[in-house]
Formats: structure tokens, sequence, C-alpha cells
């Protein structure tokens, strides 16, 4: 079988892309992958990592606003449909797959006028415009949440769940604590605002620093690439406390995760498909900053259901932050339920599930 593959802009877009073709790999041996996407994107570089051909396309997003840029945008779409078209005659796929972000939109576009069988497959509980543009014409529509069925057309869509769930599953929660310097058994909890950090969280997490001193768990706090100086230096001045093991960035995600009791972070969807997955309760502070404010949505899908509590930005404080870490953590029973609830909600099997549908469509397009 051959597969092409296209995501990008966010890792949101491009993990669950990697974690489907690691699935693939490991069942079907004789599978053969093509990977397109932007040169300037993250996928150009996590994707050759995991030695994945990799080709590139010239694209950008739509303004909401009318712009001179959109007319730009149409010229780069069109000549993206062109560009894609020569790489798909040339590796002859059996099906084209986009996992979002406007990068898949010329290639996913190019794919169904050539009549390759084609899917997306959508993260968030509410879809991005590429994807929305995109469900008119391919024959599939995976989705994570069931929220996002009402979006597209129901005869195509299937859910499926999040590829990045599987891979966390089965991770050694001890090797991962004892790899950033945590304790094995005392209660821990994972604070952090994505790749790239968030700087509301830190903010909040700075000024808590002094009350975590002498708390019965310990606090492993990522604070972003970019704002990892800064927060270290503040952290020496106010004292970092014994308890709190602050790093800039984790390699080595599913494993620690997999060695958490609690987790505070944005709502993104890979993360949330992630906790659902391992059963890890959560306090979501969706960023207000995303397109029609999906995180908020994603967030209330764990909340409403009780595996999660939701913290607006704008009332996220330092107090407000310990009061709910201390509400969760250290009530036996309230941790329980909300581990039970969070793993009501997991998909651990969504790379197999997603492989399926996949193989069905191989096999529809053969009749």
């Amino acid at each position: 079988m051959k597969i092409v593959v296209s995501g990008g802009g966010t890792g949101g877009h491009i993990y669950p892309a990697l974690a489907l073709i690691r699935e693939i790999q490991k069942v079907n041996k004789d599978a053969e992958f093509l990977y397109i996407g932007t040169q300037n994107g993250l996928e150009s570089q996590l994707v050759p990592r995991e030695n994945i051909p990799f080709k590139s396309i010239h694209i950008t997003g739509f303004r909401r606003k009318l712009s001179i840029e959109n007319v730009k945008t149409v010229v780069r779409f069109l000549k993206g449909v062109r560009d894609s078209k020569q790489y798909l005659k040339a590796f002859k796929p059996d099906i084209v797959i986009g996992t979002g972000g406007y990068v898949c939109g010329p290639v996913v576009y190019a794919a169904a006028k050539l009549k390759i069988p084609t899917m997306i497959h959508e993260q968030n509980s509410v879809p991005g415009l590429t994807n929305k543009f995109l469900s008119r014409y391919v024959n599939k529509i995976a989705i994570c949440f069931e929220e996002a069925k009402d979006f597209f057309p129901r005869e195509k869509t299937i859910f499926t769940g999040n590829p990045r769930a599987s891979e966390v599953i089965g991770k050694d929660g001890i090797k991962g604590r004892l790899s950033v310097g945590l304790k094995p058994t005392t209660p821990a909890v994972l604070i952090f605002g994505g790749s790239r950090g968030a700087r509301p969280i830190n903010e909040a997490v700075v000024k808590s620093l002094p009350q975590f001193v002498g708390k019965p768990y310990q606090v492993l706090y990522v604070t972003g690439d970019v704002h990892y100086e800064d927060i270290k230096k503040e952290a020496e001045l106010v004292g970092n406390p014994d308890n709190v093991v602050i790093k800039p960035f984790i390699h080595n995600m599913p494993e620690v995760l997999a060695g958490m009791d609690l987790v505070v972070s944005r709502a993104g969807a890979t993360t949330l498909a992630e906790l659902t997955s391992l059963g890890i309760p959560s306090i979501l502070i969706p960023s207000p900053y995303v397109t029609n404010n999906h995180q908020e949505k994603n967030a209330r899908s764990l909340s409403e259901h009780g595996a999660a509590e939701l913290v607006i930005e704008k009332d996220l404080t330092s107090n407000s932050l310990i009061a709910h870490i201390e509400r969760i953590l250290l009530n036996k029973q309230t941790i329980e339920e909300m581990k039970l609830q969070s793993r009501k909600l997991g998909v651990p099997d969504s790379a197999s599930r997603l492989y399926k549908v996949i193989q069905q469509l191989g096999k529809e397009n053969q009749k």
C-alpha cells in the first residue's frame, strides 16, 4: 500500500500523522509513505527525522478579513494543486490523507480531482476552514470528538479518535518520572503550556512557587524553550522549592505523562487524546487565541463529563491554580472519580481504528 499524508502548521496536525504512519508500519511492513508539507513548517523538521520521504509546496492560509493577501493565497493554492498533482502522479498512492492545516488543502483537493481515494482527520471539536472546505470532496472524514459530527456530512463521517492516543499506552511512568528528576512515589502534577509555553500560565506558576514549599506533592513545570531562562531567573529570586522541577521542554512526553497523577495544560486536541487514553485528570486552561475558540470547546467535552476542571484564562491566578490542584490531588475520592471519567473518554486503539478505515477505503476503491 502506498500512502500520501499531508498536514502541518502545528504539532497538533503533525504528531497524529506521524503516530498513524508508525501504526501502519507496525502492521504493514510493505507500506510506502510520502509526506507533503511546507518547507517552513514544523513538519519539515519532524518528518525527515522519522526517515519518511518529504516533499513541500508553498501555501499560506486565508485571512478572515478581505485582504490582498487572500488573492495571493488563491494563486498559491492553485500552484500548490499543480505541484501536488505532479507529486501524486509520480508516487501513485492508493490513498491520500489530510490531518489538518492549510497545507493539506491543495494536496487532498488535487488527489480528489485525480480520483484517488481521500480522507481527512479532524482532531478538534470544531473544524478549521481547510477541513470544512475539503469535506465536500473527500471520501471519508475521521473525527476525534463526537461534537464535530455536526459540521460534516453524516454519511462520510466516522469516529476514530486521535492516533496519538495509542502511543502513550504501555509506557513506564516510573521511568518517565526518574528521567526528569521526580520522586517515584510522591503524587505528581505536570504543568505545561505547549511546546512554546504560555505566558499567562507561566506567570501564575511563578507567583505560586513560594506556596508550593512543603506541599505533600511534587510539580513538574515545563516553561517552553522561549521562556525558560527568564523563568529560571525569577524562580531563583523567589526561591525554587525542592518539590518543583523546572524544565524548558520534555522530549519523552508519553513516558512522562504515564507517571503523572494530574496535568495542568492548554486544551489542544492531541494533549486531550493522550490524557484520556491514560485516564489522567486535568485542569484545562484553553488558549483564547485559536480559531473559533475551539480549545474551550475541546475542554468542555472533558469538563462536562467530570474528567477535567475548566479554568478560563482571565480567571487564572496563582491562588486559583493551587486551589484547583489541591482540590483534586489531595482528595482521593475526587481524583479517582476523575480518573474513571477521563478513561471513559479515551480511545487507546484510535490508530488501529483509523487504519481500518484506510483499509476499507482501499477495498472499496478496488471494486
